[in-house]
């Protein structure tokens, strides 16, 4: 027998088996108490069964393993023994066990029943773990026989569902479909594949959801090796593509066996993203309702990050497969054409002529040939091309340029004009902005913009109601049938009139002025009143939402508010345009006069601006890579610049005055960014508060 005369590791289990706390005796002891320590008294109950969660990785010889854990879930059906946490850092210093985990119940039969499903239902991401050798050393048949002897570990044979990175490639992610809905409101974007035309037929061409969990690869590729046998599909741009040095095809499925190593090079011809999906898909964790990784946000898909030599990629069982496999490579007719000079189908609107632009700008609009910008990535494709002339000479209250208005959200896919220098928004890309979009690309297209490259020419094809949402109803169909179909006819009477304004109310009395606008075919922009910065506006917006939120329409996907606009993401499977629109309208009618509301509220002291050297830096890349006749660039950065850095933080106080414009008896509260110190007014009476 082991004599150790110290506590255990596998203390949990005496105290769940016997009720008898060995470290609660171990404190009392030090204590000077007296214990009765009678072993007659002491009897074992049932059965417990204790497994340690290591920071090891079990298909190289449970070489240690660390990084951040990115996703961390416990079942409560069992005692957790742990020190980490989402987002804890795991060093390479010290002792690699991360949790206990401890099952107990009546039977030893059912206490290993239990410890499976606990093992199944514990999640944990961000690195190698062994937690899928626990869950197949669990379900084995040497432990739920007994035999287990000291040389079984040694000897048990544990089958890796993994794929390791040998070399990761230029930026390689882990992607889903749609991406992360749901979170516009704050900030976080949808991320997902930026050619989701590819990513889906990849995906249905090994059997699995079309949506399921892929690599994205940017222009040149990763090196993978196959720790089990599966099917694999490539798809998107091609890239040189081998399995142990032999030549494979993109768009078809194929077979790979373990040890096997996947090689890709770089784009071969026009395209810039390549897919590679396997079939199950990749099991990572779920964070927001998604699978897919923001790198700007650290989160989502393996560690949230691009992927590194040394990653582990786990691939999901086949029992997750709802849909059979495909075994037939893709109809060369159903596959997505690349080229070097695109076309992509465009809807008018959010912001066109001639409030903003003029009729002039939007025939050069969608006449001229744009260049693809070398400084484009997920978050935007930067555009160059001729320069707008601009229906006004500035942007008023929101800004000195004529392209800037007070902040909105945008549609992904809508073709933002950052002063004269358009930006195509990607799904990596901001919620919010103070510019003009004076088209957003349509859903069939949308993919394009993942295959746009540095010195490609697009042109914007401007397309009608119809002609969009046919495109989408056969891009769904091939889709679903891998079999080439043929656009269907689409009345136009549920999708709205061919132009950027849908619909307009008049100002009346105390009420403002309402304009719904089309921001391609699956957003809605609603704005109230002139083009200022009216928080009564805003509170209105609020009402808008919440109405709109209690109604819990099928359909509406995010309601993103602006200053004062609210942008509707919704499906148009589910919800048509004009449905979307008849129910914007009795709010409307209902709302009336707003009145004298209230809305929660909380007061926050802060600096005007950081003004920092990271903020300075930001600053000047900005301006060198910025055209020097965008007066809203130049204004920006100088008033950012001249904040003084030992300018203590201030609290403002603003008072409400009345409007002198429409005399309304409302109070209305006017707040102008970036104010001097020296312009601020306090309330009589109010005492400077420290910052906090």
């Amino acid at each position: 027998l082991e004599m150790n005369t110290r506590l255990q590791v596998e203390h949990g289990v005496t105290e769940e088996g016997t009720g008898t706390d060995l470290v609660e005796w171990m404190v009392r002891q030090a204590a000077g108490e007296t214990l009765p320590l009678d072993q007659d008294s002491i009897l074992p109950k049932g059965a417990s069964i204790q497994v340690r969660l290591y920071a090891e990785n079990p298909g190289r010889d449970f070489r240690p393993s660390s990084g951040q854990i990115t996703h961390v879930s416990w079942p409560k059906a069992a005692r957790i023994e742990t020190w980490i946490e989402s987002g804890a850092e795991v060093s390479p210093f010290y002792d690699p066990m991360l949790a206990k985990i401890i099952v107990t119940a009546e039977t030893r039969e059912s206490a290993l029943s239990k410890l499976r499903d606990v093992l199944t239902q514990t999640e944990i991401g961000g690195f190698e773990t062994n937690l899928d050798y626990l869950r197949q050393l669990a379900s084995s048949e040497v432990l739920a026989n007994g035999e287990m002897l000291t040389q079984t570990l040694a000897t048990f044979p544990y089958h890796a569902r993994t794929i390791e990175v040998l070399a990761p490639g230029t930026q390689t992610t882990i992607q889903d479909w749609p991406g992360r809905t749901g979170y516009w409101a704050v900030g976080v974007p949808p991320s997902g594949p930026m050619d989701h035309l590819s990513f889906r037929l990849a995906n249905r061409l090994v059997g699995n959801d079309e949506g399921a969990p892929a690599l994205e690869i940017t222009l040149s590729g990763p090196t993978l090796e196959f720790n089990c046998d599966t099917v694999i599909c490539l798809g998107g741009a091609e890239m040189s593509a081998t399995i142990a040095g032999r030549p494979v095809s993109f768009w078809r499925p194929i077979a790979v066996t373990a040890g096997d190593v996947l090689k890709l090079g770089s784009v071969t011809e026009a395209g810039t993203r390549a897919y590679l999906v396997v079939r199950g898909g990749f099991d990572v964790p779920s964070y927001l309702g998604s699978r897919s990784t923001f790198t700007l946000g650290k989160f989502g898909g393996h560690g949230g990050r691009v992927l590194v030599a040394g990653d582990v990629l786990h691939v999901a069982n086949d029992s997750t497969l709802t849909l059979a496999s495909a075994s037939e490579p893709l109809a060369p007719a159903l596959r997505p054409e690349l080229s070097r000079t695109w076309e992509i189908g465009v809807l008018y609107g959010p912001h066109g002529a001639p409030d903003f632009f003029t009729d002039d700008d939007i025939v050069t609009f969608f006449s001229a040939r744009w260049d693809v910008h070398y400084n484009s990535n997920r978050t935007g494709v930067r555009l160059i091309g001729p320069k707008p002339q601009w229906a006004r000479a500035d942007g008023g209250e929101a800004g000195l340029h004529p392209s800037n208005i007070h902040d909105n959200a945008y549609a992904i896919g809508a073709v933002d004009f950052t002063g004269d220098m358009p930006v195509i928004l990607g799904p990596d890309g901001p919620s919010l902005g103070g510019f003009v979009c004076p088209a957003t690309i349509v859903q069939a297209e949308l993919w394009k913009l993942g295959q746009l490259r540095p010195g490609d020419e697009v042109r914007f094809k401007r397309l009608s109601p119809s002609e969009a949402r046919a495109l989408e109803l056969k891009q769904d169909r091939e889709i679903a049938t891998l079999t080439p179909a043929t656009a269907p006819l689409v009345e136009a009477i549920e999708l709205g009139p061919d132009d950027c304004i849908l619909a307009t109310r008049a100002e009346h009395g105390s009420l403002p002025r309402v304009v719904y606008r089309r921001a391609g075919d699956k957003y809605l922009l609603v704005e109230y009143g002139p083009l200022v910065l009216d928080l009564e506006l805003r509170f209105r917006v609020h009402v808008l939402t919440t109405r709109l939120e209690a109604l819990r329409l099928p359909g509406i996907v995010d309601l993103t508010p602006g200053i004062r606009s609210l942008q509707v993401h919704y499906d148009s499977h589910v919800l048509s345009l004009a449905a979307l629109l008849q129910e914007l309208a009795r709010i409307e009618d209902n709302m009336g006069d707003i009145g004298e509301i209230e809305v929660p509220r909380r007061i926050v002291h802060m600096p005007l601006s950081w003004d920092d050297a990271a903020t300075q830096l930001a600053i000047q890349k900005y301006m060198q890579s910025s055209s020097s006749s965008d007066a809203s660039t130049t204004s920006t950065a100088s008033m950012m610049s001249n904040a003084s850095p030992s300018a203590p933080a201030t609290s403002c106080w603003v008072s409400a005055t009345s409007t002198s414009a429409r005399q309304s008896r409302h109070p209305l509260i006017r707040a102008t960014a970036s104010l001097p110190p020296s312009t601020i007014q306090r309330a009589p009476g109010r005492q400077r508060t420290p910052s906090a």
